[in-house]
């Protein structure tokens, strides 16, 4: 989160990360998606990578009891195969964004995103190692915005899997693609001191979302809050947009 926000701004962002962490830990995805386009409303979304990819890490973490032995190993392989390619492509895209084009570009495909989800689509046949790798290509491409994760959720939910399932093979794979989105960046010298202390500031909201809408989960069915999800993503990417375009 920028230090340059006045007190709105960071009254904004602490609720963002709240709400987000409990998404997260409802549906087991939506964490950086919803930060990152409630953030266009006040900053550059772009900016908060580095720290929105360190926060997955700590959320994963926190939802380790609730999701071994549900993790959907082959699938997660798959799509790491394609995440290989796309990472770095989308790291290279969204650093020659400008401040607003990177609004637009993020919000967008938010919004587009939300949409595919919104629709209910399904898949006639289990998709193939190619289907799953090229879904892994174009995660790894919206990973350079921190956002990989809505294009696979949606993948997942066209798909005939248990709840418990998709959504602890969802927060797998995102550690893995975070780690690696996390190494690039490290290594190109785009984490910082200042990111971690970022990290710390937000860390006891983070904890206490992802923990509440973990006990969320196991109480009640992820259909309602998921529906309340997207419906929550869809209006914060119209607004980020209508924000830009203005």
């Amino acid at each position: 989160m920028p230090i340059h926000l006045g007190a709105g701004g960071w009254a904004w962002m602490a609720l963002l990360v709240f709400a987000a962490s409990f998404i997260r830990g409802y549906s087991g995805f939506g964490f950086a998606a919803l930060i990152a386009a409630g953030a266009a409303l006040v900053t550059d979304p772009i900016e908060l990578v580095p720290v929105l990819l360190l926060s997955d890490m700590v959320l994963t973490g926190a939802q380790v009891p609730t999701i071994r032995g549900h993790i959907a190993w082959r699938r997660v392989a798959s799509l790491l195969l394609g995440a290989a390619v796309g990472v770095p492509l989308g790291l290279w895209l969204f650093a020659r964004l400008s401040p607003d084009a990177g609004r637009l570009a993020v919000s967008g495909w938010v919004l587009l995103m939300c949409l595919g989800l919104w629709a209910g689509w399904r898949l006639h046949r289990p998709p193939g190692l190619a289907a799953n790798a090229g879904v892994g290509v174009l995660s790894g491409l919206a990973n350079g915005a921190a956002i990989g994760g809505l294009p696979v959720a949606v993948f997942f939910a066209a798909q005939p899997i248990p709840a418990a399932t998709l959504r602890a093979t969802l927060v797998t794979y995102f550690a893995v693609l975070d780690l690696w989105t996390l190494g690039l960046l490290a290594w190109a010298g785009q984490v910082t001191l200042a990111d971690l202390r970022l990290l710390a500031i937000g860390l006891p909201l983070m904890i206490a979302g992802v923990l509440l809408g973990s006990r969320r989960f196991l109480a009640a069915p992820p259909e309602e809050f998921r529906r309340f999800a997207i419906w929550t993503l869809m209006a914060l990417s119209l607004l980020g947009m209508v924000r830009t375009l203005l």
